[in-house]
């Protein structure tokens, strides 16, 4: 599919030409020296107390500040801690680090891929079986981790790489070295003339990043990324949204995926941006009142509960109920003659999210149109982006100001994107090719050849369809489809989608099942015990009660009547835990549930 701007409605936003991370980083060194690149809740990283305070501990526990580390300060350590590892390590290191997001990963991150080193990111949430595969699935030599997953490597001490090295102060009894005594080794050696670290050479299309994918049905692929990869992204996104250093972006994703890490971490390195790193997920509303960001990554989950939240709040009081209401109607009656009053209207809303907030980017999942049009009612605004860990990872992007509510959005310049083996509805599989495309799969030149083809085509395995104005919609997933007795493909994610519209509904799982020696559509439902509790008929009943199955048959005969025949759900399952998920909070389809 051959692009122009025209398809991106307004003119793409002009952004520096980077050649890799290096480059970029020495360039934003340049450009934002004294703007402030991170805002963190850690005395020791924002160099307030020392790293070898006494009560390291309790003192970042009792931080309440944000505090700022400047562009030029982080450069400096990237190039400090850099310089260390090509001292040990001069034919280079494969460096694994897992923790939370937090400033010693950025480093550690940057330090790596900015010389000869290969980085890999680890889901700190894995079991310690897991990491010890991954470790030596990658060949790892150097393994940075945060306090937070000392328990479980503790539990394959013995199989750990040579060199660990703890972010925070080494627990007693282990040979781990100390970051931050290693930063000031890196500083040293530059102090005394040793730059040679500077100079390493970087060739753009090597590997030398190795990200493990969370897959909901097999194990888990190692994809191979390089500096061009993951350049040709970030100037792509950032000519589609406007984000530059008058901007804050608070980070409350895991820094592992590589959407938070591309999108929340080095994009905002490129551009100027400040990163506000949210100490943890129960603290996300109150670091969106405390930092006022510009923009938030997200994904639906969080989108539901922030919406669902300041609905409770307002259901919960028939007179601010009646004045909610009336705001609505006024507001949009406003907004077709022009006049935007929302964060007026709204004002008790975004004193809590925000008053500077511009725009909530999602990805991850699908989010609900109906969502999106629900949060922007109150001045929220909110636009999906598409990607995937083998593309670096965006794909496509809704803009600012142009933007389907119900598609993963447009391709990025320099994408191409089209539809394969696509039926008399013009839905198929979703290929992209680009610069941003993986170098394959490590080690594993079969899955590769499955995953590109010979023309440069990544196969995501997700089917949709482009619309007329070049958007891309996603239907459902390739290995999901169920096929019909008529021959018609099924996408059960499509009907799983029309059923969570219901409050009732918590999780479901739509399958096929035989019965009569027919073959036939059940959804597995996981009720929502919170909704049930506030419901006169169900708040004493069990979730696999009668009555619950009674009104979840109803809620599922009414989808029916906006169903084709052949995509009607004709049994109801009750399940009574949640569905097994990834580290990514996605259910894992492949698992056989009662």
């Amino acid at each position: 599919m051959t692009k122009t701007n025209s398809i991106y409605n307004y003119p793409l936003i002009e952004v520096r030409q980077i050649n890799d991370l290096r480059d970029m980083v020495r360039q934003s060194k340049e450009l934002y020296a004294d703007n402030v690149a991170y805002l963190v809740k850690d005395p020791v990283a924002a160099g307030k107390i020392s790293p070898y305070d006494v009560d390291i501990k309790q003192k970042r526990k009792d931080e309440q500040d944000f505090l700022p580390i400047y562009f030029d300060r982080a450069a400096a350590d990237f190039e400090a801690f850099g310089s260390w590892l090509y001292e040990k390590f001069p034919q280079g290191a494969r460096v694994a680090v897992i923790g939370e997001t937090r400033y010693e990963w950025y480093v550690t991150y940057m330090a790596t891929v900015n010389g000869n080193g290969i980085i890999i990111p680890l889901d700190k949430e894995l079991p310690s079986s897991e990491l010890l595969t991954m470790l030596k699935r990658a060949k790892v030599d150097v393994l940075v981790y945060a306090d937070i997953v000392y328990p479980k490597l503790q539990e394959v001490e013995d199989q750990l790489p040579p060199v660990t090295i703890a972010m925070d102060p080494p627990q007693e009894n282990t040979s781990s070295l100390y970051f931050w005594d290693l930063l000031a080794e890196g500083h040293k050696i530059r102090e005394e003339g040793n730059t040679s670290y500077d100079d390493l050479h970087i060739d753009p299309d090597e590997m030398r990043i190795i990200l493990f994918t969370s897959g909901t049905t097999t194990m888990s692929k190692a994809v191979m990324l390089s500096h061009r990869n993951i350049c040709v992204n970030l100037m792509g996104m950032c000519s589609m949204i406007n984000i530059d250093e008058s901007d804050t972006c608070l980070s409350v994703l895991p820094i592992h995926h590589t959407y938070e890490c591309t999108c929340g971490f080095l994009c905002e390195f490129y551009r100027g941006t400040t990163v506000a790193v949210c100490p943890g997920l129960r603290y996300i509303v109150s670091s969106m009142k405390e930092i006022q960001p510009s923009y938030v990554l997200m994904v639906p989950l969080m989108v539901e509960s922030v919406f669902n939240g300041i609905m409770r709040k307002i259901n919960s009081d028939a007179k601010l109920k009646k004045k909610f209401n009336f705001g609505l109607k006024l507001s949009n009656l406003l907004l077709k003659i022009g006049i935007d009053v929302r964060k007026k209207i709204f004002k008790d809303i975004h004193a809590v999210v925000g008053q500077n907030l511009r725009f909530l980017i999602v990805g991850g999942a699908a989010i609900s149109g109906d969502l999106i049009k629900d949060m922007r009612a109150l001045g929220i605004h909110c636009f999906q982006g598409y990607g995937l860990t083998e593309c670096a990872p965006i794909l496509a992007l809704n803009r600012e100001f142009y933007y389907n509510d119900n598609s993963a959005g447009l391709p990025l310049p320099g994408v191409d994107i089209k539809i394969i083996n696509a039926d008399e509805d013009g839905i198929g599989e979703i290929i992209g090719r680009g610069p941003n495309v993986m170098l394959g799969y490590y080690e594993d030149e079969e899955k590769t050849a499955a995953a590109i083809d010979d023309e440069g085509f990544y196969h995501t395995g997700d089917i949709g369809y482009i619309d007329e104005n070049a958007f891309v919609i996603i239907t459902g997933r390739k290995l999901n489809v169920i096929v019909a007795k008529n021959g018609k493909n099924i996408f059960p994610e499509e009907i799983e989608f029309i059923l969570m519209q219901h409050d009732l509904i918590k999780e479901v799982i739509v399958h096929e099942v035989e019965e009569n020696d027919n073959m036939l559509l059940s959804a597995i439902i996981f009720p929502d015990q919170d909704v049930m509790d506030n419901d006169e008929e169900l708040k004493d009943k069990e979730l696999d009660s009668t009555e619950v199955k009674a009104r979840l048959e109803e809620i599922v005969k009414n989808v029916n009547k906006d169903l084709v025949t052949y995509k009607a759900v004709r049994r109801v399952e009750i399940r009574t835990k949640e569905f097994e998920k990834n580290t990514s909070k996605k259910i894992v389809r492949a698992k056989k549930y009662d």
